[in-house]
Formats: structure tokens, sequence, C-alpha cells
């Protein structure tokens, strides 16, 4: 189900049909540097995954992650969406993309829009992001967003500290 289209991307919710992408998503080294290792090594867990995460939020809350795909070809370049933690106040919006679509301006793109969709479509006026302190590329795309740095946190179970950014109140 198509959510969201920009120039030149659609994001659209994930299905079960999306599992070896997801797969793929979940051990791409920067994925486990900076998100962390969901264990997730076979289809079936990618399965169970989608399942947990994406389809679960989206019956709960009516958001969540999304597949990013080119407008034009149909290719599966990354993840961006909304998530809720238990640890947040506000929902935080995620992005990962896979190696071969970074630096062209799809993350920004694509975030954006989940931004105008989390107010226009789900009336959601404050967005928050968690952050590794060492990501400087993501932290440098949240503050072209226009999400601030807020404090340093640990998320529960967690073993180190990350950044909280929040949008303007």
């Amino acid at each position: 189900m198509k959510v969201v289209e920009t120039e030149r991307l659609v994001l659209r919710r994930v299905t079960h049909e999306d599992a070896a992408f997801i797969l793929g998503m979940l051990n791409e080294p920067s994925w486990l540097r900076f998100i962390g290792d969901r264990g997730v090594r076979t289809l079936e867990a990618a399965h169970d995954y989608i399942k947990t995460v994406p389809l679960t939020q989206y019956a709960q809350l009516g958001y969540g992650l999304y597949l990013v795909e080119g407008r034009k070809d149909g290719a599966s370049m990354g993840l961006c969406g909304l998530l809720k933690r238990d640890a947040l106040e506000h929902p935080d919006i995620g992005f990962a993309f896979m190696p071969a679509y970074w630096n062209q301006g799809y993350a920004r793109e694509a975030a954006e829009a989940v931004l105008r969709h989390a107010r226009e479509d789900h009336a959601i006026s404050r967005i928050a992001a968690i952050v590794s302190k060492d990501n400087v590329s993501s932290i440098k795309l949240l503050e072209r967003l226009g999400l601030r740095f807020e404090r340093y946190m640990r998320l529960p179970g967690a073993s180190e500290d990350i950044s909280l950014y929040l949008t303007a109140p």
C-alpha cells in the first residue's frame, strides 16, 4: 500500500514479499553499526521481523517503517518511517538506505515526506530521532530536517548512550 510519493520516491508499507530485501537491509554493515543487530539471519526471521515491527505498528498506530522505492524503476532502496518506542515520549523517525543510494538526497527526500505525513495525516506535532553519537551523516540530515539535539540518553537494555533529537514544539 502506497503511503507517500515524492518526485523520485514511493514510500509504501512493508509486506511479506519484501522479506529478502529486509534480510539484506538488516544485515547491511551500516545498519549493524549504527542501528544494531536485530538477529535476522534467515528469510524466516525476516518474515518474523516484518510481522512484529512494521505490520504490528501499522495495525496499532496507523504508521510505521515504510519501504522506499525508486518511483521510476521500483527498486527497493531503503527504509524510512516512524516508530513508537516505549522509552520515548514522541514517535521517532528512522531511516536506512542501501549504500548504492547514499549521497544522492534520497534519505532527505524520504524523511521530509515522512515528517509531512506525520503532521498532515496523523496530527503528530513533535517527532524524535535517536542516533549514535558517531553517525555524522545521520546527525547532519536530522539537523537539516530541523531536529535539534536535546540530550544524551540510554535506551533500556543498551550499553551505550545515544543522542536524542527533537523537532520544535
